[in-house]
């Protein structure tokens, strides 16, 4: 993997030299194509990327999904990249996410709390936060147009056929670690899966010709 240029906080760094990328079967790879297809096209033709990472309640997948690739985007020196995210419905973020993000080295905030608190969430000191809070895939905080809708829950892939304003709908999905909240193997597997997004979405924006 080639070195950061982008002020990647040293932990994060640290993170991103153990993933593997020979564990992205080549069925998933094929999956993960047309998001490479979309950002090299936007790349080549000198646009802003807009990516909308989409889930059912805005809660987990779809948060860790926004953060990791604008993540990797600024790894790889991938420039205009604006990742966001949202729902079918707004619930909160997930204290555990956070926790989860915070432990791989990631600097959070909470701006507000209340029952759907704002986090600011930074990959590296001098570049923008991420602000995270649950929303609809629609919110006034989204893009309106120009931009690819990515599904990571086969909820929110099934029940949103249709996404006014996408130019392009990928369906990028992965196993929801809810299902391991309040057990004793919580931490474990939101790490577990905060790595396999992870591992994926540099995947993606390592096959990018600049």
């Amino acid at each position: 993997m080639i070195q950061s240029n982008a002020g990647i906080f040293p932990s994060i760094v640290n993170e991103i030299r153990a993933f593997q990328f020979e564990t992205i079967s080549p069925e998933r790879k094929a999956i993960l194509l047309p998001l490479i297809n979309f950002i090299q096209e936007k790349v080549n033709k000198e646009q802003e990327i807009r990516l909308n990472f989409i889930c059912t309640h805005n809660s987990r997948r779809s948060h860790l999904s926004q953060v990791w690739a604008q993540t990797a985007a600024a790894h790889f020196n991938v420039k205009n990249v604006f990742c966001y995210s949202g729902g079918t419905e707004a619930t909160a973020l997930f204290p555990v996410v956070a926790k989860t993000l915070k432990q791989t080295g990631f600097q959070v905030a909470t701006l507000s709390e209340g029952t759907n608190p704002v986090y600011s969430i930074k990959y590296a000191a001098n570049e923008h936060p991420i602000i995270c809070f649950s929303k609809t895939y629609d919110d006034y905080f989204n893009p309106l147009s120009d931009f690819a809708a990515i599904l990571t829950c086969s909820q929110a892939d099934g029940g949103c056929p249709f996404i006014a304003g996408a130019e392009k709908r990928i369906a990028i999905t992965f196993e929801d670690p809810k299902a391991f909240d309040n057990t004793p193997q919580q931490e474990e597997k939101y790490k577990e899966r905060s790595t396999q997004i992870a591992t994926a979405l540099f995947y993606v924006f390592s096959q990018i010709n600049l």
